[in-house]
């Protein structure tokens, strides 16, 4: 069996951000890196336990090189870096599922800790065929076209329904009760690893039953930005779309991998 475990920062257990700043300007941001670090060892010490060959730890937060690799199980291999030919670096088909840790609600999820989709700064919402649609969705799908299943979610209370949504029956931990943008009453940090080691240890011995998660191709891709000068250039640049009013994107794709 071969995993990989996308890792974002928000969703960690202690992680809330602080007012007026996106996490990674904030005081919290150290703390939420080296709890990001403790929740992806410990899910990744649950697949080996439960017989993993390999496990892929995937930094991916706000350009990648968060984690402290030293803390990790050294039995890991990391992605690490970017620019890499496709999200979720180093997997192909033969890979047994994804996890997902850290991560966070989409854009527009009401009370979600720090939710967004991929800039906060940049996105007030993306839509596939009609569907609002985050992290959590996009990398699934873009697994899922390689054939390999989601099986497992840490993030708050908000992904952790997110993620039950589109992917089904999962097994899941819920690191925090999100009540806002920098609100949440959270679980002990180490408490949480407590659940994330025996969630994914869980899921690891239910893998026969996971299924890949996929759009249906070809598909539309919406995106609205906050600035209107980001539509703009995403109307004229590199993969133009079609300008559906001022703040507004439409994007004709084969594939999702077309565009991620």
């Amino acid at each position: 069996m071969k995993f990989a475990i996308g890792v974002d920062c928000e969703g960690v257990a202690g992680g809330v951000g602080s007012p007026g700043a996106s996490l990674n300007s904030s005081r919290n941001l150290e703390f939420a890196k080296r709890q990001a670090t403790r929740e992806a060892s410990t899910a990744a010490k649950g697949l080996f336990d439960a017989g993993a060959e390999q496990v892929i730890v995937w930094d991916n937060h706000n350009g990648s090189l968060n984690l402290d690799y030293d803390e990790l199980d050294e039995r890991c291999d990391i992605a690490l870096g970017v620019n890499f030919p496709h999200r979720w670096p180093g997997v192909d088909e033969s890979f047994t599922g994804i996890l997902f840790v850290g991560y966070h609600a989409m854009d527009n999820t009401i009370d979600g800790a720090m939710a967004h989709s991929f800039s906060s700064a940049t996105y007030q919402w993306m839509k596939i065929n009609g569907r609002e649609v985050g992290e959590l969705g996009i990398d699934a799908a873009v697994a899922g076209k390689m054939g390999v299943a989601p099986i497992f979610c840490a993030s708050d209370d908000k992904g952790v329904a997110e993620a039950r949504d589109f992917f089904g029956d999962i097994e899941t931990v819920v690191t925090k009760q999100a009540m806002g943008w920098n609100a949440a009453v959270s679980k002990h940090p180490k408490r949480s690893i407590e659940e994330i080691y025996q969630g994914a240890k869980r899921a690891a011995g239910h893998v026969d039953d996971a299924k890949p998660f996929t759009f249906e191709d070809p598909l539309t891709f919406e995106i609205r930005y906050k600035r209107i000068e980001r539509a703009e250039l995403a109307s004229r640049g590199y993969k133009a779309g079609e300008r559906v009013d001022p703040y507004t994107v439409r994007f004709q794709l084969d594939t999702i991998t077309d565009y991620y």
